[in-house]
């Protein structure tokens, strides 16, 4: 595996995975200028506006992506594999779907916690292709990495934007159990300063062991820079927005430069599927995924989460985002060992 050992050089600030990753800050920096503009003018988007700038960015921009990731990892593995592969996928989500009825506040958390595992461990798969990870020596200090970089994601948000992060999070559990809606407030509050504690303090280790363990290198430079940019746009950006626009503008951003990197990097190794194929699977993995929101949607006491239609179906989705994710980060990259949705040669 490619840890990233070597420095940048000049010449990858013109190759398009270095685009990417430069398009991803530059989006990022925009827009807590642009939020923190409007903040200081009092002049913030309605919810109802930021409500529907998520659904464009998620459903619109970000999901297609995930199918891609999925594809670009079985396109060449075989059908054994593959057909292996689904029916694990497929197990994990009625699984975590049964749980949202067995025990809705775990699976929430277990949810939440997979976003923090999708964008840590993503994030660290792109430091390694095209940023460069040579002051990450040590299994521990890549996990804090991912921790540092997914927690961004979803800590961050819960201390600077409270209210809103509980009005929704209660959306997604009344759509299973309604009254449980006290509880999660109780637990939020409880946890909600020992998480930005733990994350302080782990930012903290991650950036100063970094530091002692590479210098001033440009790989520390560029994750000290890429993480106090991620720190700040959670914190800046209301939540509702910055989760919306994270996952499309940054991590599949990001994700399209590691792809860029890897298919050089390996085209000689195999031949490419017919078109005809590669348009099959896409539709048929575009069926099978509407087939888990419709099924979700059927099966869901309350698909709504007794919210009216738009915060609705700004809950449905991230339940149903979250489901999919699950599988996504597990079956797709951790039980993945030869490859994974994240490989770096």
């Amino acid at each position: 595996m490619r840890t990233g050992t070597q420095s940048v050089g000049l010449h990858r600030s013109i190759q398009p995975e270095s685009v990417a990753v430069l398009f991803s800050r530059a989006a990022l920096f925009g827009l807590i200028l642009l939020f923190g503009a409007m903040t200081l003018a009092g002049s913030v988007p309605s919810l109802e506006t930021q409500m529907v700038i998520y659904l464009v960015g998620m459903l619109a921009l970000n999901l297609p992506h995930g199918g891609f990731e999925h594809f670009s990892n079985l396109r060449y593995r075989g059908l054994p594999f593959g057909s292996k592969y689904v029916v694990m996928y497929l197990t994990a989500i009625a699984v975590f779907i049964m749980l949202f009825f067995i025990a809705p506040l775990l699976a929430l958390a277990i949810a939440f916690g997979t976003a923090v595992a999708k964008g840590g461990h993503g994030d660290l798969r792109v430091m390694d292709a095209v940023v460069g990870s040579g002051h990450l020596q040590s299994r521990l200090q890549r996990s804090l990495a991912a921790f540092v970089r997914g927690g961004a994601v979803m800590i961050v948000p819960l201390y600077f934007f409270p209210e809103t992060y509980y009005t929704f999070s209660s959306y997604m559990l009344s759509m299973f159990d309604p009254t449980l809606a006290p509880a999660l407030w109780e637990s939020m509050e409880l946890t909600r300063p020992l998480l930005a504690g733990l994350y302080a303090i782990a930012v903290v280790v991650h950036l100063s062991w970094g530091l002692l363990t590479a210098g001033v290198s440009s790989s520390w430079v560029a994750d000290l820079g890429e993480t106090s940019l991620l720190v700040g746009f959670f914190a800046v950006v209301p939540v509702v927005v910055s989760i919306g626009l994270y996952f499309p503008l940054w991590y599949s951003m990001r994700q399209s430069g590691r792809s860029i990197y890897v298919h050089r990097e390996t085209a000689d190794e195999h031949d490419g599927l017919p078109v005809p194929v590669v348009w099959g699977v896409f539709i048929a993995g575009a069926f099978a995924t509407g087939l888990v929101a419709a099924l979700l949607w059927v099966v869901a006491p309350n698909p709504l989460g007794n919210a009216g239609l738009l915060p609705g179906l700004v809950a449905f989705y991230t339940i149903f985002i979250c489901i999919v994710a699950l599988p996504h980060v597990v079956v797709g990259e951790w039980l993945d060992v030869n490859r994974g949705i994240w490989y770096v040669p």
